[in-house]
């Protein structure tokens, strides 16, 4: 099973993804965590530094490159592992920046969503802004203005694609939102047992 975790920064995605793997590590299953990162927290801190700020076509052209690669690297992996395997972040993470900087969305990215596997479950970890806003500031490892987190959860949530996410609140707690992804995740499960029965089923 193949699943993506995305959001806007702060609401949770790789303390969930790590919780989700050590979770089924626990059990006996075999588990997988992928990284799907575009240099983006790396870049600010460069910029910061030396003063220098990248045009944002070209940022974003630097950024895009990093994540499609790591995407391609994340999928080659998944492809010849057989378990949970789970993606933090993915292309549609890069999507969503492009709309909320005004940039244009492009055809490479959209091109190679379309063209890798499928996942299992998109799953979106929606969270107020500022409440996201608070937990980055309580890191402090990285900066992201209230009004940045405001336009880019309104970008993913007006991306195309997320119609076929799996909207969850992440605005809860850690324990409830981890409880309410082991339930997604359960009932994915059953539909995909159910669904390889009923194939088995056609083929006899």
């Amino acid at each position: 099973m193949l699943i993506v975790l995305t959001g806007i920064d702060g609401s949770g995605k790789t303390t969930a993804a790590h919780a989700l793997v050590s979770a089924a590590l626990a059990e006996g299953r075999d588990a997988l965590l992928l990284s799907n990162y575009a240099g983006r927290r790396r870049m600010s801190l460069l910029s910061a530094r030396f003063g220098v700020q990248l045009p944002p076509r070209l940022g974003d052209a630097v950024e895009s490159t990093i994540r499609a690669v790591n995407v391609l690297a994340s999928h080659a992996r998944a492809s010849r592992f057989r378990g949970l395997t789970v993606m933090d972040r993915h292309l549609h993470c890069q999507l969503a920046l492009r709309q909320a900087r005004g940039l244009p969305r492009g055809r490479v990215l959209p091109l190679l969503l379309r063209m890798l596997r499928q996942p299992d479950l998109v799953i979106y970890l929606d969270v107020d802004p500022e409440r996201a806003h608070e937990r980055i500031v309580a890191r402090g490892t990285d900066e992201e203005t209230l009004a940045d987190l405001a336009s880019l959860r309104h970008a993913y949530r007006s991306l195309p694609e997320f119609t076929q996410f799996t909207v969850l609140d992440a605005d809860a707690s850690h324990t409830d939102v981890l409880a309410e992804l082991a339930r997604i995740l359960a009932g994915a499960a059953v539909a995909d047992a159910d669904a390889d029965a009923d194939a088995a089923s056609l083929k006899v």
